[in-house]
């Protein structure tokens, strides 16, 4: 009696990862939850367990494959399930009682999406834009390059982009971005597009395609609001930074030797997560904190810390901080919902901490440090950050963020722009700690300073408060019993 073990759902919004390590091999015999396969995903490094127990007869996949969520990895001889509940066979034919989601038979396990709908794509992508796309004769424009920056209509064109494996119309798919009757209208050939000359205008002003948008007016007449309205859900599309993945490079071994490596999942993802979080319009504040007796203070406390298993960092200290500064300014601890023009605030003070691995950044998160003593604090990123180095993290451990640190002061700078961890609307970075004069009364006194960088959402967040953050912060390192006052 053989049972066949298909991936299971890996986390949210995670469908396929890349096979690091085979755990297991024919002949073993293996319990139900024992760690089967270790996998690297867009967001962490996971371990597999199985649902199933019994001796493994088959293992149909190696390092360095791509599985995805439903594929068939393992086959059992004798094998019983974690419930207890009875054995199931192998379907044999297509006749058969559909089975469980832990044990679905190969004929009913989703097929893993093929390379053909991603390369045409990418040789459309590299021929320019789709034919068909006819504007009226005072409109026309040469096709743009498709090495181009990518653009609103980009950004739209990766968030409609057919999944793998997936049919649609033909328009639709010349069509990136637009609906199907925007889709339909714009193959027709000389069919004009109802939109005044001042709408054209402004969608151009924008890098908006006016064949891409939907109109709302009489007959399908695009008005400035309908733009208005395209453009705004085009930025909240998450995936929007996908389209960058399509530009075009020229041959660089013209001119010399290059060696062509793929990206990890996890450095994937993190492209395109930058690429999307920098459409926000980032504003950096910079400041400095005197943190001369924060030195002190951290050489006699120390040893305390360490007693307890962590560390008595700096970047421990500004998350305790922080959950007083975002107390007293929540705005820092929200969310811009453009699509439904909200902004949302959050209750809870989660913050991720930025850390940086072989593998890549990674942002474990401490959760509820408004509840927690420094110690605590400490030891928990001392905890998660070893985690993150060794490929332990799980999804849970880095999701919920409402803030994030990043500290590069034990490699050096004076100052950087931290680019925001989208949906967050804000980021602190610290930089290298660094002896300055400072005028003291009547002479100069060497003190320690700290570099602070504090990108924002202008969007959420004005300039004024996030000066009377950043230095509340700052204060709060120069003399801590002013958070409570």
């Amino acid at each position: 009696m053989s049972v066949e073990f298909t991936l299971p759902e890996l986390g949210e919004n995670v469908e396929k990862g890349d096979v690091i390590r085979v755990l297991v091999a024919p002949g073993d015999v293996v319990k139900a939850d024992q760690a089967v396969l270790e996998l690297e995903t867009d967001k962490a490094t996971i371990e597999v367990p199985t649902s199933v127990g019994g001796t493994v007869s088959e293992v149909r996949v190696k390092p360095g494959d791509k599985v995805t969520v439903g594929q068939v990895v393992l086959v059992f001889d004798g094998a019983a399930a974690k419930s207890g509940a009875p054995q199931e066979p192998a379907a044999s034919s297509a006749d058969a009682p559909a089975p469980r989601a832990e044990t679905r038979t190969e004929d009913s396990a989703p097929e893993p999406p093929t390379e053909a709908e991603p390369a045409a794509r990418q040789r459309r992508a590299e021929d320019g834009p789709m034919p068909g796309r006819t504007q009226p004769a005072p409109e026309v424009r040469p096709p743009a390059p498709a090495s181009k920056p990518a653009s609103v209509v980009d950004i739209a064109a990766a968030r409609h982009a057919p999944a793998p494996g997936r049919s649609e119309p033909a328009s639709v798919r010349e069509s990136p971005g637009a609906s199907p009757a925007v889709a339909a209208r714009s193959t027709e050939a000389g069919a004009a597009i109802a939109a005044a000359p001042s709408v054209r205008r402004y969608a151009r002003e924008l890098g908006v395609n006016i064949a891409d948008i939907a109109g709302t007016g009489p007959g399908g007449r695009i008005g400035q609001e309908d733009v208005k309205q395209f453009v705004k859900s085009s930025l909240a599309s998450p995936s929007g930074g996908a389209a960058l993945r399509a530009t075009s490079l020229p041959d660089f071994s013209k001119w010399g030797d290059v060696d062509v490596k793929p990206m990890s999942n996890i450095r994937r993802k993190t492209a395109e997560h930058v690429s999307v979080a920098w459409q926000a319009p980032h504003v950096t504040q910079n400041d400095q904190a005197d943190v001369t007796g924060l030195e002190e203070f951290r050489k006699t406390y120390g040893p305390r810390v360490e007693k307890a298993g962590g560390k008595l960092t700096v970047t421990a200290i500004v998350i305790k901080i922080l959950a007083g500064a975002i107390a007293k300014y929540p705005q820092f601890a929200a969310s811009v919902d453009m699509a439904n023009d909200a902004i949302v605030y959050k209750k809870y003070l989660h913050i991720g901490v930025a850390v940086d691995t072989p593998n890549g950044l990674l942002v474990p998160v401490i959760r509820d440090v408004d509840r927690k003593t420094i110690t605590e604090i400490a030891v928990e990123l001392a905890a998660v950050s070893q985690k993150a180095r060794d490929r332990k993290l799980t999804l849970d451990e880095m999701a919920g963020s409402v803030f994030s640190v990043t500290n590069l002061g034990g490699i050096g700078g004076t100052s950087f722009t931290p680019i925001i961890n989208q949906p967050e609307v804000a980021i602190l970075g610290l930089s290298r700690t660094a002896t300055q004069p400072l005028w003291k009364g009547n002479q100069f006194v060497p003190r320690e300073m700290l570099p602070l960088s504090l990108s924002y959402d202008h969007r959420v967040i004005d300039g004024a408060d996030a000066a009377r953050f950043l230095r509340f912060v700052a204060e709060a390192l120069e003399q801590p019993l002013t958070m409570h006052l």
